[in-house]
């Protein structure tokens, strides 16, 4: 005798209900409410988040396997799904209304998820709000030349490309192309006439759309990062050729700067490549975010070298140790670069940073303390410009 059937109210409740999706909505706006510029999730810590420099656990629960899925499931774009599924990582960014932009990479550790959202603004800040050296303003209208925006993960490379591009927008009529792997912050047309380009969707790699940028009459192009022999190449080409190009780089410093591009190179096209830089370049600007003792937040150390006469003779002797530190030392007054540590010593007598922040952040930090107590160092240049307000 057959079994009668069971409604199908029953049949619902005896089936097991589906997890609910974890609201990482939440988290987000946790972090952009308080501040923080970064968030970390992965199984069995709470969310976690990058606030003024430091890592801070939120008062939420511990996050489960199931968690870190859902996200995955209300995030992750089908092409980036794939990408994950062949390297383990990937790239994307997202809007959350209401809440803000991010950067997200998702990576697998442990054989699990784990995630890293990075807070991007709708709108790139002034150069004034982020406590950027006025010269910074005169790099960014040069009407041709390779301006690198440089430093460590984290050091506000991203947000100041932005503000100077949105200083250019302001400013010039230009035609810019950007290419970005993602594209973070959205520009809207205001002298400029600006096109983005975002590496997997609106183009498949960035030596593709690099191959293929002279062709859309740019003025401008901003490379997103300097990642290989090829990028770096055809910047250098657009560069020589009367464009102006803008790109990041992952270096300390502008003499690592200088030596992370060469080394791109093999010892026999050494030469060549030191000649076409020399040339090509127009400045280096590199970054450090320094913990703020006058308020919460941290403020950007700034190193600038401009490419001089004597900065281009230095790249192309093939003779010489690159002299970097000294010839910003030369050139602050004429030209106006700076080292860190100079920018450094501003912000410490303005009363901004402490010493022992300062000291740490400083390049040579023997040398700073003695200028601290108004004894000169061996690698003095010219500081009155420290006297004047550099930042």
């Amino acid at each position: 005798m057959a079994e009668p059937r069971k409604p199908a109210a029953a049949a619902a409740a005896a089936a097991p209900a589906a997890a609910p999706a974890y609201n990482f909505k939440v988290v987000l706006q946790t972090m952009a409410q308080q501040g923080g510029s970064d968030l970390h999730l992965k199984i069995g810590r709470p969310p976690t988040m990058r606030l003024n420099g430091e890592l801070v656990p939120m008062d939420l629960p511990p996050l489960r396997p199931e968690d870190l899925r859902s996200i995955g499931e209300q995030i992750i774009p089908p092409k980036q799904r794939r990408e994950f599924d062949d390297a383990k990582d990937a790239d994307f960014a997202i809007g959350v209304p209401g809440v803000g932009r991010f950067r997200v990479n998702v990576y697998q550790q442990r054989g699990s998820l784990a995630y890293a959202f990075r807070a991007i603004a709708f709108q790139a800040l002034s150069m004034e709000e982020l406590n950027l050296p006025e010269k910074l303003k005169e790099i960014a209208l040069k009407p041709r030349g390779l301006i690198l925006i440089t430093g460590i993960t984290g050091s506000g490379k991203s947000t100041a490309l932005a503000s100077m591009l949105q200083f250019v927008n302001e400013h010039r009529h230009a035609n810019i192309i950007t290419i970005e792997d993602p594209i973070e912050f959205l520009h809207r047309d205001i002298k400029c006439h600006i096109n983005q380009r975002e590496v997997g969707t609106d183009t498949n790699t960035f030596a593709q759309a690099l191959r293929r940028v002279l062709r859309q009459d740019p003025d401008i192009i901003m490379i997103g990062e300097i990642r290989d022999k090829e990028t770096l190449e055809i910047a250098l080409k657009a560069a020589d050729t009367g464009h102006t190009v803008f790109s990041t780089l992952h270096t300390m410093d502008a003499t690592q700067t200088i030596n992370r591009i060469l080394s791109f190179y093999p010892p026999h096209e050494q030469t060549d490549i030191r000649f076409q830089l020399s040339t090509a370049l127009q400045a280096v600007v590199c970054l450090r975010l320094v913990p703020r003792k006058d308020k919460p937040g941290r403020i950007p150390a700034t190193e600038i070298l401009v490419n001089s006469a004597a900065v281009a003779d230095n790249i192309r002797d093939m003779s010489k140790a690159l002299e970097i530190p000294a010839l910003i030392a030369e050139g602050t007054v004429q030209y106006g670069m700076q080292s860190f540590d100079q920018s450094l010593m501003n912000w410490y007598k303005q009363g901004v940073i402490s010493y022992e922040a300062a000291l740490f952040a400083s390049t040579t930090p023997s040398e700073f303390a003695l200028k601290v107590q108004g004894i000169a160092g061996s690698s003095d240049g010219d500081w009155s410009a420290v006297n004047q307000g550099a930042r």
